[in-house]
């Protein structure tokens, strides 16, 4: 009883002093910039420890006991203001305020201030602090703290996402391409790669980005082809006074110092070769290209980026502002262990071979983007042109096929290839504000997206004998007319899309702030898929003991040529035929289609009380993917239409200023692509992939609850719980053929996945020294970010079976873990900064990242599943301020340099194995 009358008598003491406060609230605006909001200013009551800063859009509330008082606005180089105001108990108070710069300030300074705001970790924090969905992004000051220098490393520093091994395809909650959306500024972006559904995020240089967010939870206005996370890069603005930077880097890798780089006859430096096939190609020997690997450079890593901006009045309420970067890099890559394929339930290997790798890869990217300002009317254009290539060479030695040719090695399978990825994006984007209750937004854009496969040579030399592995080399025990070719390939995506929406807001209360608001808005998406591709086979005709020797298997050019062409060692044939067949030998394979997407939406958002705030979403979608194809497997067409309807929720309970309470559930689908319904075979040395033109949607039900922490402005404490159910999911395997190809299938009736997230962000110390000048840290942070989950699914052959007529499937087990999933998955790192009173500074970051095991490929007919062996990555980063205008950074990643793996279960049979080497670079900037 007596704890009851304490309990009661304090909540009685709470609500009585609740009664005597009140509240000021207003918004800060910045008179530099046209009286933009101004964030982070500091708003405080003088001689009390009463305030805290604006929001991103200038805002502040502040509660406290009724009284008069000094209202301080404060921000760093900009005249400090004091305004008395009177505070009444339950009353609300709007005091706004227009700051501008101090006397003794340099402009230049103020602006910079202001501009890299929205890049610092500190901002983005208070972003999600006030955000009422669950959301997740990373700025970049955290990327260049990291050393990141490209968007698939920097979304592999957040919580629960890791990177596909050798390609920039992430895994978000162990849910991988399929399941993700990649946009630029809320924008769709197409695929750079006939096999993947998302662009290639390594292809995206640091550079352009201010900020990445990884929304995990679906909100209305995405699209709703969405299971794993939305992933949209935010490109640089620049609002600040005129400047210019160049920076210049260069660099090695550990394994592949001193090596002797390869590549295909063609391609030169930086990535921008084209070719086609000659005319008459089956007449006669026409091809000018070697069959050999050629000689590159040597392996020396450089990069070099120019970038700039200014900003500027066009008149007193128009200010225009434009940033442009253009940046070219390259690197090596060597790597050198087994590859096998087609492992049976003994463990032995169909293919059992040892690779070396040589690959040099170019990425060149001009992006430049213009804002208009005018009042409440903005206007913005991004332009973005990305080409980024590969140039590898692949030789594989060892058992061609145990069963049959080469049984006791021998055998010798080079692969040329060059690809090149060229994308551009045209953006145009608007925000207009009408009065204090209406905002219109809108975007438009055009992508058009080429990936180029010209010229991949293929060749397979074998032993004379079987029994004399080492013996004399030939093209006599060849039977496959496919084993020596010459591919072309090219696929183009042509994209408009559009968006636009509407938000009011309504509901004033007695203080005059909204507490309803309503947006309705349209998202369209048409997309245009064109691939084709023709491959010559050089078909072995002279099978007989007079079949050339071999002399060198890397001079093929000696064999295939023009006079043993006339001899009739070979001949020269397309999948539809060689000369004088009946039909056009010489029309490619095909696929491709249109993918039309339509969607509205409408979400209201409800202030229920002043710690309880939901969303409520609804969106509709009407989606069309037509597909027609021509190959060597099938013809035909096939049409998947569909609409879906798509409810979303958000609610954020706020527990004090600092705590957060947040819950989200939705409903999304995944769609496949146009690769995994095409039946084209995509041919590689070791295993063969072709798509299923039954295959359809997947249907996604998620849920996030999680409980945010912020003790400081740049720290974090969070933790959360999410879960989800997936019906009839579509999964990678392999059939029952042959030759044991991969296909796609929708694999069972259900999958789950649930599991947990952790988040700190901590400064373990930060000793502040005051100066004239500024403010110098000595500052030691610590990041850690893990997640644990638990997945799971059915496996049904008779599905599959009823599903496809005509096919075959065998899996291993009836129930398995999601393909890419790993169980654990951990980031963190320490970062040290030191500043110096004559504008020096030293950062030193180190930061470690591991994954646990996770599926690659479904085992079948009783062989394990494939998995890609967990490893963890070490990285070390040292960047130093020489003076306010150069900078120094040197780096070195991949220290602990893991073996990588990839083997069979069961089985207990390496399929993969290399080491990618320690990276060293050393990098300069100097602006202007």
């Amino acid at each position: 009883m007596k704890k009851f009358l304490l309990i009661a008598l304090v909540s009685l003491s709470q609500f009585v002093f609740a009664q005597d406060k009140g509240t000021v609230t207003g918004v800060v605006t910045d008179k530099e910039l046209n009286n933009e909001p101004l964030p982070f200013a500091n708003v405080f009551i003088k001689g009390t420890s009463i305030g805290g800063n604006t929001d991103m859009d200038g805002t502040f509330t502040i509660s406290a006991p009724a009284g008069p008082y000094t209202l301080v606005f404060s921000f760093v180089g900009y005249q400090t203001v004091e305004k008395t105001i009177t505070i009444v108990a339950g009353k609300t108070i709007t005091v706004n305020q227009v700051m501008g710069a101090s006397g003794g300030e340099q402009l230049e300074e103020v602006q910079i201030t202001g501009t890299v705001n929205k890049e610092k970790e500190s901002a983005l924090l208070l972003e999600q602090k006030k955000a009422v969905t669950i959301e997740q992004k990373i700025g970049n000051q955290e990327l260049a703290r990291k050393g990141v220098g490209d968007v698939a490393t920097a979304v592999t520093k957040t919580t629960g996402v890791s990177k596909e091994e050798g390609s920039g395809s992430v895994f978000v909650r162990g849910l991988g391409d399929r399941y993700n959306v990649t946009t630029l500024n809320g924008l769709p972006l197409p695929s750079n790669d006939p096999s993947k559904k998302n662009i290639d995020l390594s292809i995206f240089s640091t550079d352009i980005v201010e900020y990445i967010g990884i929304d995990k939870t679906y909100n209305v206005m995405n699209y709703g082809d969405f299971g794993g996370a939305n992933i949209n890069i935010s490109s640089k603005v620049y609002k600040g006074k005129g400047f210019a930077e160049i920076s210049l880097g260069s660099g090695i890798n550990s394994v592949a110092n001193g090596k002797t780089f390869y590549g295909a006859d063609g391609p030169g430096t930086f990535g921008f070769y084209s070719t086609t096939y000659p005319a008459f190609p089956l007449n006669n020997y026409n091809f000018t290209t070697s069959w050999d690997r050629q000689e590159g450079n040597a392996p020396i890593n450089t990069a070099i980026s120019v970038k700039g901006g200014d900003s500027f009045n066009l008149t007193d309420n128009t200010k225009v502002s434009f940033f442009v970067v253009g940046s070219f890099d390259n690197d090596y890559q060597y790597r050198q262990g087994v590859a096998r394929g087609d492992v049976n339930v003994s463990g032995v290997a169909r293919r059992d071979l040892t690779r070396e790798s040589y690959a040099y890869n170019t990425n060149t990217t001009l992006m430049g983007n213009l804002r208009l300002k005018y009042k409440n009317h903005e206007f913005k254009y991004n332009g973005l042109m990305v080409n980024n290539s590969t140039n590898s060479h692949d030789d594989y030695q060892g058992i061609y096929d145990v069963f049959d040719n080469a049984p006791e090695g021998g055998a010798v399978i080079q692969r040329q290839t060059f690809i090149r990825n060229t994308l551009f994006v045209h953006q145009l984007l608007g925000n207009h504000k009408v009065g204090d209750d209406l905002v219109f937004d809108w975007g438009a854009s055009y992508n058009f997206n080429e990936n180029e496969v010209p010229n991949r040579v293929q060749s397979t030399v074998l032993p004379n004998r079987n029994d004399e592995p080492e013996g004399p080399k030939s093209f006599l025990l060849i039977s496959n007319d496919s084993d020596n070719h010459r591919f072309f390939s090219d696929l183009e995506e042509e994209e408009i899309a559009a968006n636009a929406s509407v938000t009011y807001k309504f509901a004033k209360d007695a203080d005059e702030i909204h507490r309803a608001k309503l947006k309705l808005g349209y998202s369209g998406r048409f997309k245009d898929v064109d691939f084709d591709a023709t491959q010559f086979n050089f078909a072995i005709t002279l099978r007989t003991v007079t079949q050339p020797i071999i002399d060198d298997v890397y001079d093929l050019n000696s064999y295939f040529n023009q006079a043993n062409f006339n001899a009739g060692l070979f001949t020269i044939r397309t999948f539809r035929g060689g000369l004088g067949s009946t039909t056009d030998v010489l029309l490619p394979q095909t696929y491709g289609g249109k993918q039309n997407i339509n969607a509205a939406y409408a979400q209201f958002e409800y202030k229920f009380s002043d710690k309880f705030t939901g969303i409520f979403g609804l969106r509709g979608e009407k989606i069309n993917q037509s597909l027609f194809y021509d190959t060597s497997i099938n013809d035909g067409e096939s049409d998947l239409d569909e609409t879906q309807i798509l409810p979303s929720v958000s609610l954020k309970y706020t527990l004090n200023d600092e705590q957060n309470l947040k819950f989200a559930a939705s409903k999304t689908y995944t769609l496949p692509q146009f690769k995994e319904r095409a039946p084209f075979l995509f041919e590689d040395v070791v295993n063969n992939s072709l798509g299923n033109p039954n295959l359809y949607s997947s249907d996604n039900y998620n849920a996030d609850f999680k409980w945010e922490y912020f003790p400081q402005k740049d720290e974090i404490i969070s933790v959360g719980a999410f879960g989800k159910y997936i019906a009839n999911p579509i999964n990678e395997i392999t059939i029952n053929s042959a030759s044991n190809d991969i296909s796609y299938v929708n694999t069972g009736d259900w999958g789950i996945a649930y599991g947990l997230e952790v988040e700190l962000r901590k400064t373990l110390f930060n000793n502040e020294t005051e100066t004239n000048d500024a403010t110098l840290n000595n500052k030691l942070t610590v990041g850690l970010n893990t997640s644990y989950m638990i997945h799971n699914q059915e496996l049904n052959p008779e599905k599959v079976i009823r599903e496809n007529p005509g096919s075959s499937v065998n899996f291993t087990n009836t129930e398995d873990g999601f393909a890419g999933a790993s169980d654990l998955l951990l980031n963190t790192d320490f970062s040290y900064l030191k500043d110096f009173s004559n504008g020096m500074n030293i950062q030193s970051t180190v930061v470690f990242n591991y994954f646990t095991d996770r599926i690659f490929a479904l085992g079948t007919q009783g062989k394990g599943n494939l998995v890609d062996k967990g490893f963890g990555t070490l990285d070390l980063i040292l960047k130093s301020k020489l003076n306010e205008r150069m900078s120094l950074g040197l780096s070195a990643k991949n220290l602990l340099n893991p073996s990588i793996e990839r083997f069979q279960e069961d089985q207990d049979v390496i399929i993969l194995a290399y080491k990618r080497g320690v990276d060293f670079r050393l990098s300069l900037s100097y602006k202007f």
